[in-house]
This record gives structure tokens, sequence and C-alpha cells, in this order.
């Protein structure tokens, strides 16, 4: 778990603080040739913020940077954007899709696909985009479902950085990334949140479910204590928030250390589709969208109509034995201090070890994979906490 240096002022922080007190393969990639491109002319120059790389891949075209106030208002736009480059020399890239309103109004970022394992969150953004009538609009709409393409083309939840032999490096620690960093996923972090992401944000959710073996509930997290972000997370009937600002690194926390309000919805468990939590994260989705007057019409369920269950920490409890675990509780049940939660037997059968909460609260994350050794999370149980939280490790 890392921490900021309060040694010196950080200036991302002051902008967090700002926000606070204003209250306010056969993988996708493309060489320089282009073996799949189809020739194009480059557009002409311009004072405009977009560039385009002249190729072309299955009609849609390329870019290297992205203004989307150069998009025809009132349509949908769907573009690939040049993300680092491959062992190969080729290029990655990932797809956007851009919702432009036929009127002006504010700009929504979403994002999914940091980690390569997590498919419900992808659905999910894709599912909203999918309900858009852009000639119905104010404002813009802007989608990334496959932010760590190569992650996602083996469908784990780490980018293989092919630094000596295959290393695997978690994209989710890498924001607001480094141009010139000793990691590809860390320059393909910079390229994106400055050239994509960042320039066309006025907000932004960044979608994510649990990881490969562990399953989570649907919850949100974000810093509460930031009222455009707490208003936010509050328009989705989902039953649980975590209010604490994770740790650096994240995506999310590298939009609101840039002075743009971004929290991360936790979709369920990874690999699979959950229709029945996606439903709600788009239910919310859209409320947002309408909360910022880029939509028209009445909310949908929010927090409101439903038993949200907050707080501010998560107790992890961690297998001290080997063996086949059994749970005596599911998602999202209420615990109390002391109460067994898990029982988990060796080769023979024997009680190896058993497990409580050390605290009161709810369930937020299950170890999936039946068998652990020792130091695996089993379980986490989200907590009220009095006083600050500190940045912490999350079941993401």
């Amino acid at each position: 778990m890392a921490d900021v240096s309060a040694d010196e002022p950080d200036p991302a922080l002051d902008r967090r603080h700002f926000l606070i007190a204003a209250g306010a393969s056969a993988a996708l990639i493309v060489g320089a040739g282009g073996t799949r491109a189809q020739a194009q002319a480059t557009p002409p120059a311009s004072n405009s913020g977009t560039t385009y790389t002249g190729d072309v891949i299955d009609g849609k075209r390329v870019v290297s940077a992205l203004d989307v106030n150069d998009l025809e208002p009132g349509s949908v736009h769907r573009l690939y954007f040049r993300g680092v480059e491959a062992p190969t020399g080729q290029h990655w890239l990932v797809s956007v899709t851009v919702a432009r309103g036929a009127s002006p109004g504010k700009r929504l970022v979403l994002t999914s696909g940091v980690h390569g394992d997590e498919m419900s969150s992808i659905h999910t953004v894709q599912t909203v985009m999918n309900q858009l009538d852009p000639a119905a609009m104010s404002g813009t709409v802007t989608a990334v479902t496959d932010v760590s393409r190569p992650a996602l083309e083996s469908m784990q939840r780490r980018w293989p950085n092919s630094g000596r032999g295959i290393d695997l490096t978690d994209m989710n620690r890498e924001w607001p990334g480094n141009e010139n960093g000793p990691t590809a996923a860390g320059r393909h972090a910079w390229l994106l949140f400055n050239r994509l992401l960042r320039p066309n944000a006025d907000y932004a959710i960044d979608f994510h479910t649990g990881t490969t073996g562990f399953g989570v509930t649907g919850f949100n997290i974000g810093e509460m204590r930031i009222p455009e972000i707490r208003a936010m997370m509050e328009l989705y009937p989902v039953s649980q928030i975590a209010d604490n600002p994770a740790y650096p690194g994240v995506l999310h926390n590298a939009f609101i250390d840039a002075g743009i309000p971004s929290f991360c919805p936790e979709v369920g468990a990874a690999r699979g589709l959950d229709a029945e939590l996606i439903s709600l994260f788009v239910e919310g989705t859209m409320n947002v969208l309408k909360h910022h007057g880029i939509l028209a019409g009445p909310m949908g369920r929010t927090g409101a109509d439903v038993r949200v269950f907050v707080g501010n920490a998560s107790f992890p409890v961690l297998a001290t034995a080997g063996g086949l675990v059994e749970y005596l509780v599911k998602l999202n049940d209420p615990v109390e201090a002391g109460q067994k939660i898990a029982i988990q037997r060796d080769s023979f059968g024997e009680v190896a070890a058993e497990y409580e909460s050390g605290v009161s609260g709810e369930v937020l994350g299950l170890r999936s994979d039946a068998m652990a050794e020792p130091g695996n999370p089993l379980a986490f149980v989200l907590f009220a906490e009095p006083g600050p939280r500190e940045p912490e490790t999350y079941p993401e």
C-alpha cells in the first residue's frame, strides 16, 4: 500500500483540495505502413487538437490525439486511438466511441478494460453508449472500453510487459502515466491520459469488476467528501459505497488530481457478464448523464430507492493455512465482529482453520476459488471506521 509523502506540497493534491473546497497477436495493432490500413490522405493541418494518422481500419479512422469539439455534432463517431508500440514496433490501438450531442454541454468520459479480465464493466459502458441518441443530447460522452488492449487479448488482469521475458504490469497502478517511463503500460497510460481522456473530460467514470478468483458486490468507490463525486455515486441503485480514496496510481484518482471529479464503479465478478448488476450500473450512469444535463428525462432508480451501506474501510480476512474453503456468509451479508465466516479443511477433510470477521459491517468480497494457501485474501468486510482514512488496497 502506497502513500503520498507529506514532505513537500503536491500540486495534484492541491487540485484535489480545490475540488473539495469549491463544493463542486490477432490483436488490434497497426504499423507505420498499416498492413490492414486503407490509404487515405491526411487531413489538412489546423489548430485542431485532433491528429489523424491517415490510417483507416475497418472503416474507422485512427487518431493519435483527440479533441471532441472537432467532431460533427449530433452524431456518433467511432475511432481508434493509437497507443504505445508493441514489441513488433507496431502500435496498440484502443476503441473510442464518441456521442457528440447536437447542443453544447458537459463532457463525460467513460472507461473500462483497464484490467483485461473485467467483462461486465466493458459491457456496462457499451450498453450505455448504445442507448444514446446524440441528436437529443447536450454535451458529449466519450467511451474507451479496451484501455489495456494486450491484457484483454488474453483476458488476463495485467498488461504483459515484454521487458525480461514477460512481466505482468497492473495498469491501474500506472496513472497518469510516464511518457518516458520504464514500462510500456505506463507510457500507454500517459498517451491515453494526456491525448485522449483528460482533454475531453469535465467528469469521468472508470468502470471495473473484481479480479479473477475474487468476487465482489456491486459497489462504488470514491471520495464522498468531494460533493460532485458524492452526488454522482448516490445516483446508482447499488447496495454499497466504499468512501475511500483507494491508492495512488489508479485512473480515477489521476482524473481527480487533474481537477476532474471521478469515481470507480465495481460491477461484480471478473470474466463473465452479470446481467443484473450491469443493468443497475447502466441505470445509474444514465442518471449521471441526466444529472449533468447531457440527457433530458426523469431519473431512474437511485441510491435513495435502495438500501445502501456506506463504509470507509475494508477489513481483510487472510488465509493462515492451505486447503478448501467453505464460506458461511454471502456477498452483501451483514456480519458482526467475531462472527465465523469461513471454515478451511485440509486434504483429509479435517478442519485446518476457522475464520472470523474482526469488524461489524457487510461482506464486500469473497474469494471465488475454492482452494487457498496461506496469505490469500478470503474475504473483505466493508465497515465504517471513525476518522479520516489512508489510501488502501481494495479488491478491484
